[in-house]
């Protein structure tokens, strides 16, 4: 079985590109910064994998995913072989990817300061969110509502 999950942040925008043809096709190419899980002398290290995505899944990350963005990639990896212009094979491994999601709100992101800014014409503004809902992502429920609840 060849599957791959990664969660990780964008090294840089999504690279898009378009088959030729009739049917053209959406390809798109990122590096995701994976943290390792266990650090040497102290020092956080990360794998730079990188990642392409067809179709749907490429005009997703051509739209929505930028610098910074934290993923999570589910996929299979793919080796591969090319001469270049000198002569020499290089070899290639990318994870193709399956499914790619939002790891995190976009106030996390904003909070922690990894996501750019997008362009003032890339969107209208976004409107601000209640204080309930600043933080994690997730609505502030108050105590004591067990009681209330009527499948306990």
């Amino acid at each position: 079985m060849n599957k791959v999950i990664l969660m990780g942040r964008l090294t840089r925008d999504p690279e898009v590109r378009y088959s030729a043809g009739d049917n053209s096709m959406a390809i798109a190419r990122y590096t995701l910064a994976v943290d390792r899980r266990f650090r040497r002398d102290g020092e956080s290290n990360a794998d730079f994998i990188g990642c392409v995505a067809f179709g749907r899944s490429a005009e997703f990350a051509e739209k929505y995913l930028r610098q910074g963005t934290k993923i999570v990639v589910t996929g299979r990896i793919q080796t591969g072989s090319y001469t270049n212009r000198d002569g020499q094979k290089v070899y290639t491994t990318d994870v193709v990817v399956e499914d790619q999601e939002f790891a995190e709100s976009k106030a996390a992101a904003a909070e922690s300061g990894m996501m750019r800014q997008p362009s003032p014409m890339a969107a209208a503004p976004m409107p601000t969110p209640s204080q309930a809902s600043v933080g994690d992502g997730f609505m502030n429920i108050p105590d004591g509502i067990d009681e209330e609840l009527p499948f306990n």
